[in-house]
């Protein structure tokens, strides 16, 4: 039985399909750490299985030959490891050993609390020899110990007394999952950690581990606590087994808790160190109080960014798995970001993309200002990165940011629909102007923000050019990976427009401010360039067709062959898995929204009798195979007030990892989907748009929904808004009164404000 904060799976499903699924939506994460949800006691020989623990921004390089060596070519690639297994729990009652897939099942239950942050698993197993146990475990990857992964296990012997053993292992000889057929994880094996120390002190397991390449290093530490006595790990190569044996009694219960925990040399000096450090740290708070602070943090969570529906109890469910999904997945620290899946999986290798800025920042930006700044500082973090790609690619001033990574360099090793998406530089642009317009911190655009505007603007003067009067960018790739290397792609070339305008607005405030001189000096910003983001912004090209009445996606888009959508066999999508990447650049076929996207990332740009032309048009030659796709329709549709479109997209989009309807959750979440979830509610349903000019509602109901609620901040000040069948009431919770736009009215919100539903 599902509510709002327990979701809850079938787990007698033991197919293969539906173990990987789960092993993904069960896992913990904390936005440090990340472990996938396997069975403690592993599956039989021949099952696949993607068994892994996994720490935000801890990589290795991995070589990915060119087949021709060009110049500029990525030749090697980062890659998210696997860095240790400390989640395997052994039992055995006298001489059998408990799997699922042995004797009988009475009961199985496994569930994850989004209230109290924690996944469990509950089975009442009769072995074949008749001995019946109960067993629960209960799994925690602490928000507020952020290193601590705990487990809990606990054994009752239901119609026996005798021997029972419990084997717990620490295991640092890892590999990470690979698989040739998809080009959505790893495709060969490597090995990539290197053992360097192992050692037992005080009854703790110490693995220290080197990567192969980029010379990083990891310790991970077990300590195992159990009611049985104690037991002493013994080293075999690199992991550590110890071994719990004892009579046990009928109706007694036996308890084992384990503390693992992670430290590695990207944030701290001596990993050793530090993990024997947080070691002693989080043995020294009773397992009760390391619980009540996950709760906690998870009200503070709760408190500023629920966002609840009334109507629709799945649907409800599924959208808050998204919400706590985002908070497992972020970063907490500058040296991380957000993965496309999060720490759920090795699905695109642990890279960050695009997928962050416009997708899932907002979410923070609205809800919780500090991550999003951290996000923009990971950003800065690696801005010298940007600016030696931009070279590698030929530019001579700015930053080009890659197009995926974890440190810094350009993963993609196919450039076309990779380091060509030069729209990634105008889309983090973009996410620290919206920090910016959601919090007024200019300090910080002073410090680093403005910094990474200025530098992306100087990239598109270089990358772009004038002909005829009007600037014009070529051979790029817009969000939509089935059309690439094209000339005036509309989504870029507006983002482009949108980068330069802030590079020169934020020249301005700074300036009046007297804090531009700092960066001014770091950087050689001069009047003069400053006069040429003017012009290029003034002149920027954005394709109009007339005859259509729309924005054409590219130059040459509309001149192609439609793609025959409605006639493609359904095993055929999604298409890239297919067709060669040249035979679907000849289409009009989009995998993702992109000048729908620009519609609604920019929709003052165009009127609605155009929007709605582009939406009509492009709806119709979209496979939505991307899960960043129907989320961004939904938005554009209910601008449109096409209220049975939007909700229909939003349905596809809410429930895509919970029901696994593109059939890969097992690789991990989806996180910008999550992302794309909250705002296909918040800026579709409810019309919010962040803009120079304030902040901005419009909200519409869904016919099946009785009201929804959601929160966000605004300038400091943390407003409620709430939606009803006759009525919007927004509430100030607390802060300074605001102004704010409803349906194009400008109101001051002081206390309380209610308008009728239009």
């Amino acid at each position: 039985m599902n509510n709002k904060w327990i979701w809850e799976a079938d787990s007698l499903k033991l197919d293969n399909e539906s173990l990987l699924v789960n092993e993904t939506i069960f896992h913990n994460a904390n936005g440090y750490i990340g472990v996938r949800s396997n069975f403690e006691e592993g599956y039989p020989q021949g099952y696949d299985t993607i068994r892994g623990s996994y720490i935000n921004g801890f990589y290795d390089i991995a070589q990915m030959k060119q087949a021709e060596k060009l110049c500029g070519m990525v030749e090697e690639k980062q890659t998210m490891l696997n860095v240790a297994d400390g989640q395997t729990v052994r039992l055995f009652v006298g001489d059998e050993e408990f799997s699922m897939f042995t004797g009988t099942v009475l009961s199985s239950r496994r569930w994850l609390d989004m209230q109290a942050g924690y996944t469990a698993r509950s089975v009442v197993w009769r072995s074949p020899l008749g001995k019946e146990v109960e067993i629960l475990s209960r799994r925690m990857t602490s928000f507020t110990h952020l290193p601590l992964f705990l487990l809990e296990y606990r054994v009752t012997p239901r119609n026996f007394t005798g021997e029972v053993r419990l084997v717990s292992r620490h295991n640092g000889a890892v590999e990470n999952y690979c698989n040739p057929n998809d080009p959505r994880v790893a495709g060969e094996r490597f090995q990539h950690l290197i053992p360097r120390s192992a050692e037992i002190v005080d009854g703790v397991s110490y693995l220290l581990t080197e990567t192969a390449s980029s010379g990083l290093t990891v310790c991970t530490a077990v300590k195992n606590v159990c009611s049985l006595g104690e037991g002493q790990p013994v080293l075999e190569g690199h992991s550590a087994t110890v071994t719990f044996r004892a009579e046990a009694r009928e109706g007694e219960e036996i308890h084992l808790t384990k503390y693992m925990v992670f430290a590695d040399s990207i944030r701290s000096q001596n990993p050793l160190a530090q993990a024997r450090q947080e070691m002693a740290a989080v043995t020294a708070v009773p397992v009760t109080k390391l619980y009540e602070e996950q709760r906690a943090y998870l009200d503070a969570f709760w408190d500023t960014s629920a966002l609840e529906i009334d109507g629709d109890d799945d649907l409800a469910v599924a959208v808050r798995y998204n919400q706590y999904q985002l908070i497992q997945s972020v970063g907490k620290d500058p040296h991380s970001n957000i993965a496309a899946k999060g720490l759920s999986g090795e699905g695109y290798e642990g890279h960050y993309f695009w997928d962050t800025e416009m997708y899932m920042q907002p979410f923070f930006t609205l809800t919780n200002p500090e991550i999003s700044r951290n996000l923009v500082e990971y950003r800065y973090a690696i801005l010298d990165y940007a600016r030696e790609n931009a070279r590698i690619l030929g530019h001579t001033k700015g930053a080009a940011y890659p197009w995926r990574t974890i440190m810094g360099r350009e993963c993609s090793g196919y450039y076309p629909s990779g380091s060509a998406q030069y729209h990634i530089s105008g889309d983090i642009a973009y996410s620290t102007v919206a920090y910016y317009l959601a919090t007024g911190d200019l300090d910080f655009i002073a410090r680093k923000g403005g910094e990474i505007v200025f530098e992306t603007a100087r990239m598109w003067l270089d990358l772009g050019n004038y002909h005829d009067g009007r600037f014009e960018i070529h051979e790029v790739t817009g969000p939509d990976e089935y059309t690439c290397l094209v000339s005036n792609n509309y989504f870029t070339n507006l983002n482009a427009q949108y980068n330069l305008h802030w590079a020169v607005r934020f020249y301005e405030l700074l300036k009046e401010a007297g804090k531009l001189s700092p960066v001014a000096e770091k950087i050689g910003l001069q009047e003069e360039e400053i006069q040429q983001f003017r012009q290029a912004e003034k002149a920027m090209y954005l394709p109009y067709d007339e005859k259509l009445g729309i924005n054409p996606q590219d130059d040459s888009f509309l001149s192609k062959k439609v793609w025959d959508i409605a006639n493609t066999p359904k095993e055929k999508f999604p298409l890239l898995l297919h067709y060669h990447p040249m035979y679907l650049y000849r289409f009009q076929v989009c995998k993702q929204a992109d000048t729908v996207l620009a519609h609604f990332i920019f929709e003052d740009a165009q009127d609605m009798d155009t929007i709605a032309r582009s939406f009509a048009y492009y709806e119709k030659v979209t496979t939505h195979d991307s899960s960043l796709s129907t989320c961004i329709y939904s938005i554009v549709a209910s601008k449109l007030g096409l209220k049975d479109k939007a909700y229909a997209y939003f349905g596809d989009s809410a429930k895509l990892d919970l029901f696994n309807t593109h059939h890969n959750t097992k690789d991990g979440i989806h996180t910008a989907n999550m992302g794309g979830t909250y705002m296909a509610i918040v800026y579709g349903f409810g019309g919010f748009r962040l803009k120079e000019s304030g902040a901005w509602f419009a909200p519409s109901l869904p016919e099946s929904w009785e009201g929804y609620r959601f929160k966000l901040q605004y300038l400091g000040s943390r407003i409620r808004v709430e939606v009803k069948a006759q009525s919007v009431t927004f509430t100030l919770e607390n802060g300074n009164p605001v102004t704010i736009h409803v349906y194009g009215k400008e109101y001051t919100l002081a206390q309380s404000l209610r308008v009728p539903l239009a």
